[in-house]
């Protein structure tokens, strides 16, 4: 794959402006007022909570998924990402069957330090995960070795994937800030390999 920015041992592939800046303010847009955007309950700590943004988990219809203790079936394909979904398996020689959006409304929305490493997606997944909107700082940092980190600012039409042993490795996040910052839509596709028991329908 022609990606730069490389972590040697993880995986890790950045490209800026990967998506046109055109195609990027027309998907935003799209996706905005297209996507059925929810509040999905997780578990965390023991405990079942909202998750701090918005989120649409979208694919085919074998495409169930299992996440902080939630299972999930996915909503149909918006037409428009289809399209891209087959940009995005040319490019980094990889299936996805499905993809998880998250509308980040603003810094107070966020995603806390996790690694995606649920059995459905199989040993070393790809995830590719394209960004639209205000830029945010995407942080990764080694799970055995927390002071090892980096860090990429991800803005409109950035695309950015992580393969290899990156979930096994790593973790991720995109952490609150108190600073102003403008809405971001993150759409991250996968392939789920293995279905979960008794799915339900995302956020019920």
């Amino acid at each position: 794959m022609l990606f730069t920015g490389n972590l040697p041992d993880g995986g890790v592939h950045y490209l800026p402006g990967w998506l046109p800046a055109l195609e990027a303010d027309g998907l935003y847009r799209t996706l905005q007022d297209g996507v059925p955007w929810e509040v999905h309950r997780i578990r965390l700590f023991g405990r079942w909570v909202d998750s701090p943004r918005l989120s649409c988990w979208m694919g085919d219809t074998n495409a169930h998924y299992r996440y902080s203790g939630a299972d999930f079936a996915p909503s149909p394909w918006l037409a428009a990402l289809l399209p891209l979904r087959e940009r995005l398996q040319q490019a980094c020689q990889s299936r996805f069957n499905s993809v998880l959006l998250n509308r980040y409304r603003d810094g107070r929305d966020s995603m806390g330090w996790h690694s995606d490493d649920e059995p459905e997606l199989g040993e070393r997944p790809v995830i590719a995960s394209l960004s639209l909107g205000a830029p945010r700082r995407f942080l990764l940092r080694r799970r055995d070795d927390h002071s090892h980190k980096r860090e990429f600012l991800l803005g409109h039409g950035d695309l950015l994937v992580m393969a290899g042993d990156t979930q096994r490795d790593w973790q991720h996040a995109l952490l609150k800030t108190a600073r102003p910052l403008g809405e971001r839509i993150n759409l991250t596709f996968r392939r789920v390999v293995t279905a979960t028991a008794a799915p339900r329908r995302a956020g019920r």
